[in-house]
């Protein structure tokens, strides 16, 4: 997937333009938001749960060579084949050779950001291989040969009205509107691929490694057929995804639903151990696991390492307010939100993400609502001080902090110079005391109106307040 993360200003400006995208995450934000709060509701323990799984996500982290290793060996012992990748083309590479070893034409897929991440459907196609995504929102998008905008609804900025013209562009069948019909239409498409797919390419939410087991969570049940139905199994999965045992996976799946998307537990988990089986009715002939890095051991030991704490839920992106507003697109690449904030200039470096972790309000909310507790402002706020010490933000804004600085660090000037300023700012309001507009600050006024102050600055306020023996709040 081509990174653009670096023209997000220009991007995110003309989705805030977009009438249409603005109705559809309009909708999806009551969803999300509101089904979330509901499910986390009804369980008492939420808080302590939370505080669990972080702590098992770093001990994870901390352990990490181990449990991959273990992982590895219990695969293995199943009759998997584990596979390495430093980076995101050494992966390409594996999967496309043994798609070339084994003859395949066509794969289906079940929805996988990881792939999405290493471009593995561009790699496969240069190949000669037919790659159909069987997840609905994945299979919309292939359509419109558009990236994901969301990682749990890749699709939530589409309404049903653009998905109708683009399957009647495809399928060739009369228009359809009502969902339902929609959905049947697609499975009867999709079902043909399925039965005749020499391959199926799967995530991994979590790889166990007590068991060596794979495990993708879904809502649609693809993820079954396209793991037990092709003759060959290729997992694609980053290397922190691992955790220690199916116990620590009962643990993970009550809270990872109910943060993605309001539900109290998803309704398919598919859980694959090894090849097909002496009498096993289905299953893949061959199993194949890619433990992919592709930047991630640089997060561990670092100032980011919580970062690697990741469920991938969306739970960080629901709440956000930039992101409720501008979509999954404006941030480039594949990881939207404040989880992308930090993600993307991890991977793809911060000379190419550099308005990301200043794309935030820092309002707090997506710590509070991540479900292991990742300090997601604090973690973009590294990164702001990284671009100013790399002098990587642009000059007027370094200089402007240096001259804050300047004053901020002299109390009599500092003082002074806000006495002048909210006298001016009084002024600037006018009669009706609102400021349509100040200097440097025009992309920010453009939209909206500040309230102008009353003249007094809070020392002022504060110090007449206590000198008239009124009440202080």
């Amino acid at each position: 997937m081509e990174v653009r993360s670096m023209h997000f200003k220009a991007t995110a400006s003309g989705k805030l333009n977009d009438a249409v995208l603005q109705g559809a995450m309009k909708k999806a934000k009551g969803k999300f938001v509101d089904g979330r709060a509901a499910a986390v509701a009804e369980i008492d323990v939420w808080q302590p749960m939370r505080t669990h799984a972080a702590a098992l996500r770093d001990l994870t982290i901390a352990n990490l060579d181990a449990y991959l290793l273990e992982f590895e060996a219990n695969a293995t012992r199943r009759g998997a084949i584990v596979h390495w990748a430093e980076s995101a083309a050494e992966a390409n590479d594996i999967i496309v050779r043994i798609a070339r070893d084994n003859a395949v034409k066509i794969a289906t897929k079940s929805k996988s950001m990881v792939s999405e991440e290493i471009s593995l459907n561009d790699a496969l196609d240069a190949a000669g291989v037919e790659v159909v995504e069987t997840d609905l929102g994945e299979y919309i998008l292939q359509l419109a040969k558009e990236p994901p905008s969301h990682i749990v609804a890749p699709a939530v900025h589409k309404t049903k009205e653009q998905v109708a013209d683009l399957f009647v562009a495809a399928h060739h069948k009369p228009r359809l509107t009502d969902i339902p019909s929609m959905t049947l239409e697609a499975r009867e498409v999709l079902r043909e691929k399925f039965l005749s797919a020499d391959m199926g390419i799967s995530g991994a939410n979590f790889v166990i490694a007590e068991t060596g087991t794979t495990l993708t969570v879904t809502n649609e049940g693809n993820a079954d057929m396209v793991t037990t139905i092709p003759r060959i199994h290729v997992v694609v999965t980053g290397i922190e995804k691992v955790i220690p045992t199916l116990e620590d996976f009962a643990t993970l799946i009550r809270l990872l639903p109910r943060s993605a998307i309001g539900q109290t537990v998803s309704n398919y988990l598919t859980l694959t151990t090894g090849v097909k089986g002496e009498g096993d009715l289905d299953g893949p002939e061959q199993m194949h696991i890619v433990l992919i890095d592709a930047g991630r051991t640089k997060l561990v030991g670092s100032d980011m390492q919580e970062m690697l704490r990741c469920i991938r839920c969306g739970a960080c992106m629901n709440h956000c307010p930039v992101y409720q507003n501008v979509g999954g697109h404006a941030y480039g690449w594949v990881y939207p939100g404040p989880m992308g904030s930090v993600l993307t200039p991890t991977y793809v470096g911060i000379e190419n993400a550099g308005d990301l972790p200043n794309a935030a309000t820092f309002c707090g909310e997506c710590q509070v609502v991540c479900p292991v507790k990742i300090p997601l402002p604090d973690l973009m706020r590294k990164w702001r001080e990284r671009q100013f010490t790399q002098q990587l933000r642009p000059w007027s804004e370094r200089a402007g902090i240096a001259v804050w600085s300047a004053f901020a660090t002299r109390p009599t000037l500092y003082a002074w110079s806000t006495r002048v300023a909210a006298r001016v700012a009084a002024l600037l309001g006018g009669a009706k005391r609102r400021i349509t507009w100040l200097p440097g600050l025009d992309g920010w006024t453009d939209g909206r109106d500040m309230p102008a102050p009353t003249g007094k600055t809070f020392r002022e306020l504060y110090a007449a307040r206590r000198s008239g023996g009124g009440r202080l709040l």
